[in-house]
């Protein structure tokens, strides 16, 4: 299989055992899944499933953000406790994933249930003397790692940009450099509180992460990614603090998935241009809704109309008519080549297209991409 791979930025064969480790980062559950969310776990969903179909064991993670400044503010001014707002995000995501017949995954691992992993972490990198220590926060220092910059490929100046935009907060005058980024901070009056060595307080977003995927996969992935929005600063800042710690390479292969559009933007919950999977769920078919999805190749952006529902649910009744047919042909085996081309879907669907015209069974054919006729 090739896959494009965002730090050598070329599409590269995936080298792996026969246990292949994915890490797709999860929601933040502080309000519903949108479905540019939806288009990242699919991708990694399809992933798993070829990879399955080669015979191999996928051990894929995905974690749920379920402390960050995020889900705190949301809260906040909500008036409940963040943990039930997670858990009222949490169903809505979970009925969602089923829509789209999503595979379960390995480990669905909590933030709020790594504390002593990422303290564990922060105390490893104080150590090594990557972090620094100021008024009961802990940051990580960029200057101590040549190769900080190694999976996004941004200059300092678009680096800066990117942690104002992302919450970053490169003004920040305890920072030695603004690029330097929390690890462990004191928490607010309301907001939830762990013990530690500097002080009472709450972890940072990217250490959450580096902590649940080296706990629950090892310490080099096979596979990681989400959002092409989460490169910088959130996975180079992975990347380098789980380095720093180990001493190996963190991730083989770096997957990023294009931003899903509406009406010219792309979809943001402080925008509200919103769609929702189980809205289309209500005018459509459940199939039809992956199908949609599947339609757009993975790496790109796109935007989102209701022409794409439509053109799914006509490819369904297409393929659904060569349910009784007795003629098969190779069009299993053109998906998968068409997928171990850089998840090429799109191709994928155009070959079951084809078969189907003309007559053909393609009902393993789209059960391999999930869809089931």
């Amino acid at each position: 299989m090739q896959l494009y791979d965002t730090a050598r930025q070329g599409v590269f064969e995936m080298e792996t055992g026969p246990v292949v480790s994915l890490y797709s980062c999860g929601i933040t559950p502080y309000d519903s899944a949108h479905l540019g969310h939806a288009f990242v776990y699919l991708t990694f969903d399809v992933l798993q499933r070829r990879l399955r179909d080669e015979g191999l064991e996928t051990r894929c993670v995905r974690n749920v953000t379920d402390v960050d400044d995020d889900i705190l503010r949301k809260a906040r001014e909500l008036g409940v406790h963040y943990l039930d707002l997670a858990a009222e995000e949490m169903a809505k995501f979970d009925r969602d994933m089923s829509i789209l017949n999503l595979l379960p995954m390995y480990s669905e691992p909590r933030a709020t249930g790594a504390i002593p992993e990422i303290l564990t972490l922060i105390g490893q990198l104080l150590e090594k003397g990557h972090a620094y220590q100021v008024s009961g926060s802990v940051y990580f220092e960029v200057s101590t790692f040549e190769r900080f910059g190694q999976v996004s490929h941004d200059s300092r100046e678009e680096m800066i940009a990117l942690a104002k935009q992302h919450g970053g907060n490169p003004d920040d005058p305890q920072k030695r450099d603004p690029l330097d980024f929390i690890l462990w901070q004191p928490s607010l009056d309301d907001e939830p509180s762990w013990e530690s060595r500097w002080g009472a307080g709450r972890p940072g977003w990217h250490i959450e992460c580096s902590a649940l995927a080296l706990r629950d996969l090892g310490q080099t992935l096979d596979v990681h990614g989400g959002g092409r929005d989460l490169v910088f600063p959130h996975h180079e800042c992975e990347a380098a603090q789980s380095e720093s710690v180990t001493n190996v390479k963190f991730v083989k292969h770096w997957l990023h998935v294009g931003l899903v559009g509406l009406d010219g933007t792309k979809m943001s919950k402080s925008l509200g241009n919103l769609v929702f999977v189980d809205e289309l769920a209500e005018v459509a078919e459940p199939a039809a809704v992956r199908v949609a999805l599947l339609q757009q190749h993975y790496r790109y952006d796109w935007e989102w109309t209701n022409d794409i529902l439509l053109r799914a649910q006509s490819r369904l009744s297409t393929w659904r008519s060569t349910l009784l047919s007795g003629r098969t042909n190779d069009v299993i085996d053109e998906v998968r080549a068409a997928l171990d081309n850089d998840l090429d879907t799109p191709s994928a669907l155009n070959a079951i297209d084809l078969a189907a015209q003309s007559g053909y069974v393609v009902g393993p054919a789209a059960a391999l991409l999930g869809v089931t006729l």
